[in-house]
């Protein structure tokens, strides 16, 4: 996806980086996206920004039948590699390579954050909707990107600077672990912006979770881990497309 990071010059990183079990985030949380937001499978199932095809695979497994979809020729390459049998294809989140009223369900699972035009990636989401189809989204949640913990204590105090409402630049995070490195930039929105970019779009949201640090979470990553059981780390919410929405 064209966007905040460069994923063509990241990709290789990122493969290794995402193909490790346990490695991230995606390993803790993926188990409430899918059995809170995700709807049974329909016919046709998006993977906005699909990567090297993780979430594409976990799809297929919950028997849906995915098409995934990338700015990055390797990604989409490494995909359908270790996955011959699914369907991968280069495109753009904003400028999606499908006809309108394609697909029953878009998954965007931690995506739409790193795009350059998130209301027009959402725009698009909903223009390859089939009416009353889902829009699935993971985000860094927008609390989490407006501030940051004090310390790295249980208890450290969270401290957001400036104006959560206001502008404000991308975020960048750099994280190394057992031997890889990643760096990750977001762009920050606040909730409001987030909601209007879904109502400009002619989605309306009927799920929104906060999904809070898991037991397992903590045991992976440690003590200091706790301090997201207070604190958001993401917001997962599914958005149904209106019968005859907008989407330009």
């Amino acid at each position: 996806m064209s966007g905040l990071v460069d994923w063509e010059a990241e990709a290789q990183a990122w493969i290794a980086w995402a193909r490790r079990p346990g490695h991230d985030s995606y390993w803790y949380f993926r188990d409430a996206f899918f059995d809170e937001i995700v709807p049974p499978a329909g016919e046709r199932t998006l993977d906005l920004a699909c990567g090297e095809g993780r979430v594409s695979r976990d799809l297929a497994e919950r028997g849906h039948h995915v098409t995934g979809v990338d700015g990055s020729r390797t990604l989409v390459a490494a995909a359908a590699d270790l996955d011959p049998n699914g369907r991968y294809v280069l495109g753009d989140a904003h400028a999606l390579p499908f006809a309108e009223a394609s697909f029953d369900m878009v998954i965007a699972y931690n995506c739409l954050m790193d795009v350059d035009d998130m209301p027009g990636a959402v725009r698009e989401a909903a223009r390859v909707l089939r009416p009353a189809g889902a829009l699935c989204v993971s985000i860094t949640h927008p609390m989490n990107l407006a501030g940051s913990f004090a310390g790295r204590e249980p208890n450290a105090p969270f401290v957001i600077s400036g104006s959560y409402l206001g502008p404000r630049r991308p975020t960048e995070f750099h994280a190394e672990r057992d031997g890889l490195a990643m760096t990750f930039r977001d762009r920050a929105y606040p909730l409001e912006t987030w909601v209007d970019a879904f109502e400009r779009a002619g989605l309306l949201i009927e799920r929104l979770r906060e999904p809070a640090a898991s037991d397992a979470s903590v045991e992976r990553f440690g003590p200091s881990d706790r301090r997201w059981r207070r604190v958001p780390v993401f917001l997962h919410l599914r958005a149904v497309k209106g019968q005859s929405s907008a989407t330009s």
